[in-house]
């Protein structure tokens, strides 16, 4: 006991020894440079901070603790107005339309989300260009105003009915939405205004927004406006990214009008599309035109196939389907709500990554009842209708095919998941 009591006597002696060595007169760590202040701002737009040590010697109250946010955002798809939508919504007194009650229903979950998107399949063109649906839409004024009501922040232009009241109806509608507060993607009045980049900040995280379509259901794009609309282009989506990555955006979604209508899976061209455009750096893909709802997926690239030599990661919905119409019956009037989390880290080396976390899926149902002889629509959101039963004008009738059609999408969802 005593020999073993000596030996340790001993070793504290031997350590006491070295402290002293190593220890500088003060008595403080080894010289360390001063950080830069958190939360400044580098020339490229990113928060910097720097930290470098002599040694790895700092007290746990120096460490810097990686800072964390989050957004979410959340993604519509079609928005159509149909001729029998309308007539239940006009003041005659005052000469116009009154459409917020169709989203009186889903207002509350767009105040959820950061970023709010949707499809605006319809011209707004004014009213002297005639109102009309299918097959070319031109919608009032009024739906606009509903949209930035109801929570909508952003809205793909570029579809198959772009150019249904030809490039005056473009640069009509590009002045309506942003009249009514809402940021258009993927039509341009000017070839100037075709290269402009949308970058939205929410929480400290930047996303990036672009869209595309497969075509204008004939009508031709003038070649002298050529830059009207965003034809989906391999080269140019990829070029787009590129030029959105070099202005600091931290996420690139991409809206694309694409694949087959009312067909409820995605076609091998949707699917070649999708993976090369997450191939180029996007991240979320949100797909529109086939007016019900596919499945979504995720796509793993490796850095072979990737642009810039990484490992890249990317969420697809292939199509959002219909979130206003009237179109009714084979999936038609279902829509979805698709919700994406992303979070961002800052490292205390003034480096950042930003990946997404979460999905969230909120299908829709577009109800529509006769009441004094007209047709009143409201999209609903099935899940949380049928907890709190509780909305005007639904029928037992109306919660049971709600429960069928819930049942029914939740599974579709998924049914790319097992392949």
């Amino acid at each position: 006991m005593k020999r073993q009591v000596a030996w340790l006597s001993i070793g504290l002696l031997a350590i006491s020894l070295t402290a002293c060595l190593n220890a500088s007169p003060s008595g403080s760590p080894p010289v360390q440079s001063s950080p830069a202040q958190s939360g400044t701002k580098s020339e490229s737009g990113t928060d910097s901070s720097s930290s470098h040590f002599s040694a790895p010697s700092a007290s746990p109250d120096e460490l810097v603790e990686p800072e964390h946010s989050e957004a979410t955002l959340l993604a519509i798809g079609d928005i159509m107005v149909h001729m029998p939508q309308l007539p239940a919504y006009y003041n005659s007194a005052s000469k116009n339309y009154k459409l917020s009650p169709w989203f009186s229903q889903v207002k509350p979950i767009f105040r959820q989300g950061d970023w709010v998107i949707g499809n605006l399949e319809t011209p707004i063109a004014g009213k002297d260009l005639k109102y009309s649906g299918y097959p070319r839409f031109n919608a009032p004024y009024e739906l606009a105003e509903a949209l930035a009501d109801a929570g909508v922040q952003l809205v793909s232009t570029a579809n198959n009915h772009s150019m249904d009241r030809a490039f005056p109806g473009i640069e009509r509608t590009l002045a309506n939405v942003r009249k009514a507060g809402l940021i258009p993607l993927g039509t341009a009045a000017s070839a100037e205004e075709r290269q402009r980049l949308v970058i939205e900040e929410r929480n400290g995280i930047r996303m990036g927004f672009l869209a595309y379509t497969y075509g204008t259901n004939g009508i031709p794009v003038p070649a002298s406006k050529s830059f009207a609309v965003n034809l989906i282009d391999l080269d140019v989506i990829s070029e787009d990214i590129a030029r959105l990555r070099e202005a600091q955006a931290d996420v690139v979604t991409v809206s694309l009008h694409f694949g087959t209508e009312y067909q409820r899976l995605p076609n091998d061209n949707q699917k070649k599309i999708a993976r090369a455009i997450v191939s180029a750096g996007a991240d979320i893909i949100l797909g529109a035109h086939s007016h019900v709802v596919q499945p979504y997926e995720e796509i793993e690239v490796s850095a072979s196939e990737s642009r810039d030599g990484a490992p890249h990661r990317g969420i697809v919905i292939y199509s959002l389907g219909n979130f206003i119409s009237n179109q009714t019956g084979d999936w038609k009037d279902v829509g979805l709500i698709f919700g994406v989390r992303l979070i961002k880290t800052r490292h205390s080396d003034g480096t950042s990554s930003t990946h997404w976390d979460k999905i969230t899926t909120e299908p829709t149902w577009v109800h529509i009842f006769w009441k004094n002889q007209k047709r009143h629509y409201t999209v609903i959101p099935m899940e949380r209708a049928l907890s709190t039963r509780d909305i005007p004008n639904l029928s037992a009738k109306d919660y049971n095919k709600m429960t069928t059609l819930l049942s029914g999408i939740n599974k579709h969802l998924l049914k790319l998941q097992s392949e």
